[in-house]
C-alpha cells in the first residue's frame, strides 16, 4: 500500500517536471529562440508557472502534508517534509493568478530589457521595471513581512533563507570599509600588465579553451553542454541535463575563461545533486548563496591561483600556439589579479566585486521600500559607482541596464553573490585543510579531489541543512567574512608589493 509520504513525493516530482520545462524553456529564450516568439513565450511561461503553482499549494498536497509530517520516519523523510512544508507555506500565500502574471510579465520584460541593453535607452525599459517591481511588491505582501522585517525580506526568503536585509546591512558596511580601503592601498601601487586581456584572439579557439577547461575541471558534457548568451547563467533542467552559457570577446579571453569556469562551478553542483532525491529537497539546491560559493571557488580560488596558471600555461600554447608565446605563468597569475575598478560587475576583480553587490543591494532595497523611483534610478546608479568604486557610468548599458535580474523578477537576489564569495573561502579553506598538497593537485590538472570534497561536504545534502548550519559543518564554523579578507589580503598584497 502507497504510504501519503510516497504519494506526496510523486506529487512533487510532478511539480518538478512542471518547473523544469519552464527551466528549458526560459534556457531557449536566452539561447536560441528568435525575436518573433517573445509573445507565445510569454503565455508558455504563464501556464506552466500557473500549473506548477496549483498543483503545488493544492489542498491534496496539504493533506498529504499533514500526514506525512506524522508518518516521516527516518531523516530523509524528516527532512523532504520539513522543507516540502515550508514551500507549501509560502505557496499558498500567492495566488495562483499572480504567479501567472508575474511569470508573463517576466518573460516579456527579458526581451525588453535585452533590446533596451543594445540601445542603451532605460527609458524603454523603464515601464517594464515598474511593471516587475509593482508585481514584486505584492507578492510580498501576500507572503507577509517577517517579524522585524521589511518588504524586501519577504522577497530574499526565495534565494536565501533567513537572509534579512538589516543583517545584511551590518555584515556589508564593514566589509565596504575593508574592501575600500584595500582597494585605495592597492590603487596606489604599480599594477601588473594587462597584455594578456588585450589579445585579439579567435573566438572558436577561446570556445575551444574553455570548454577543455570546464571538462577538466569536472563538468560532464554527457550531461550538460555549453553555449552561448548576453548574460552567462546556469540552467538546465535537472542533473542529468545541465547547461550553461558564457560569453565571448575579441580581445579579452580572461572574461570568458572566467565566466565560464564560474557557471561550470554552478553547473557541477548540479550534476552533484542526489540522483536518487530528484524532484524532492533533498535533490536540490540548499540556497543562492550555497550555489554561488561553488561559482567563485572555482572562479576565484582555483581559477585566480599560482597553481591553476601552472597548469593552464600548456594548454593556453596548445590551443593558441605562437600568440601567447611569450606569455609565462608569474605574468598571466598576476594579470588574472589585475586590480581595477570598473563599470560592470561580471567583469569585475575579486577585490572589487562585492562593492557592485552592495550598490545593487542599496538601490534595489529603496526600490522595494518606495524610496526610490525608476525614473531616479539611473542618475542614483551613476552617483553610488562614483562613491563606491570611483567610475563615471558612460551610458545605461554599462550601467543600471547591465544585469538581467529585474527584468526576471528576481528580486532578493544580488547580496547572494556575497554570501556566496564569503562562504566559497571557508570551503576552500576547509578543502585546504583536508586535501594533501592540494595545489600540487591543481598545478598537476587533478581537480577530482577538490571536486570529491566538495561533492561529500556540500552537493550531496541537497537541503537537509540550512545554509549556515551546511557551512558549519563543513568547514567548522558558521559564515565568517575574516576568512575572505584574509584570504584576498594575502594573495593581493604580495601581487602588488604592498
Amino acid at each position: 500500500m502507497t504510504t501519503a509520504y510516497e504519494t506526496l513525493l510523486e506529487r512533487t516530482r510532478e511539480v518538478h517536471l512542471l518547473e523544469s520545462t519552464a527551466e528549458i524553456l526560459s534556457w531557449d529564450q536566452e539561447t536560441m529562440m528568435p525575436a518573433g516568439g517573445v509573445e507565445h513565450r510569454a503565455k508558455q511561461m504563464a501556464l506552466l508557472a500557473q500549473l506548477s503553482h496549483e498543483r503545488a499549494s493544492s489542498d491534496e498536497l496539504g493533506d498529504l502534508l499533514a500526514t506525512s509530517a506524522d508518518e516521516a520516519a527516518g531523516d530523509d523523510a524528516i527532512a523532504n517534509v520539513r522543507e516540502l512544508q515550508r514551500d507549501y507555506e509560502r505557496r499558498t500565500r500567492v495566488p495562483a493568478a499572480l504567479v501567472a502574471e508575474m511569470a508573463e510579465t517576466t518573460s516579456r520584460a527579458q526581451h525588453a530589457w535585452a533590446e533596451a541593453r543594445a540601445a542603451s535607452d532605460f527609458a524603454a525599459f523603464q515601464p517594464w521595471l515598474d511593471k516587475v517591481l509593482h508585481l514584486s511588491r505584492q507578492r510580498a505582501e501576500c507572503l507577509g513581512v517577517p517579524e522585524g522585517g521589511e518588504l524586501w525580506d519577504a522577497l530574499a526568503e526565495d534565494f536565501e533563507p533567513g537572509m534579512r536585509a538589516a543583517s545584511l546591512e551590518r555584515l556589508f558596511t564593514p566589509l565596504r570599509e575593508k574592501l575600500s580601503t584595500l582597494v585605495r592601498e592597492i590603487g596606489s601601487a604599480t599594477p601588473p600588465s594587462n597584455r594578456f586581456n588585450e589579445l585579439t584572439l579567435p573566438i572558436e579557439q577561446q570556445e575551444a579553451f574553455v570548454r577543455s577547461v570546464a571538462g577538466s575541471m569536472g563538468f560532464d558534457f554527457e550531461r550538460g553542454r555549453l553555449d552561448r548568451s548576453t548574460h552567462p547563467f546556469c540552467g538546465g533542467s535537472h542533473y542529468g541535463d545541465v547547461r550553461i552559457t558564457t560569453r565571448f570577446h575579441d580581445d579579452n579571453l580572461g572574461d570568458a575563461l572566467g565566466s565560464t569556469m564560474h557557471e561550470a562551478g554552478h553547473g557541477l553542483y548540479e550534476q552533484g545533486l542526489s540522483a536518487d532525491h530528484l524532484g524532492t529537497p533533498l535533490g536540490s539546491s540548499v540556497s543562492l548563496g550555497i550555489h554561488e560559493s561553488q561559482s567563485r571557488l572555482w572562479e576565484n580560488h582555483v581559477g585566480r591561483s599560482a597553481a591553476f596558471w601552472r597548469w593552464a600555461r600548456p594548454q593556453l600554447a596548445s590551443t593558441f600556439g605562437a600568440a601567447v608565446a611569450d606569455f609565462d605563468e608569474p605574468e598571466l597569475f598576476r594579470t588574472a589579479n589585475l586590480v581595477r575598478p570598473s563599470l560592470i560587475r561580471v567583469e569585475a576583480d575579486e577585490a572589487t566585486y562585492n562593492l557592485h553587490v552592495v550598490v545593487r543591494f542599496e538601490l534595489e532595497r529603496a526600490l522595494i521600500r518606495g524610496d526610490l523611483t525608476t525614473a531616479d534610478l539611473p542618475a542614483a546608479w551613476n552617483e553610488a559607482y562614483v562613491d563606491c568604486l570611483g567610475v563615471e557610468v558612460p551610458d545605461d548599458r554599462r550601467g543600471c541596464l547591465q544585469d538581467v535580474h529585474w527584468s526576471c523578477g528576481l528580486v532578493g537576489y544580488f547580496p547572494t553573490y556575497t554570501l556566496g564569495t564569503l562562504y566559497s573561502a571557508q570551503f576552500y579553506a576547509a578543502a585546504e585543510r583536508a586535501i594533501p598538497d592540494l595545489d600540487g593537485h591543481i598545478e598537476r590538472g587533478e581537480f577530482e579531489p577538490l571536486r570529491g570534497w566538495l561533492l561529500a561536504n556540500v552537493h550531496c545534502h541537497g537541503r537537509r541543512f540550512s545554509p549556515d548550519a551546511l557551512c558549519a559543518r563543513a568547514t567548522g564554523s558558521g559564515l565568517d567574512a575574516d576568512v575572505f579578507l584574509s584570504y584576498l589580503e594575502s594573495k593581493l598584497r604580495p601581487v602588488y608589493g604592498i
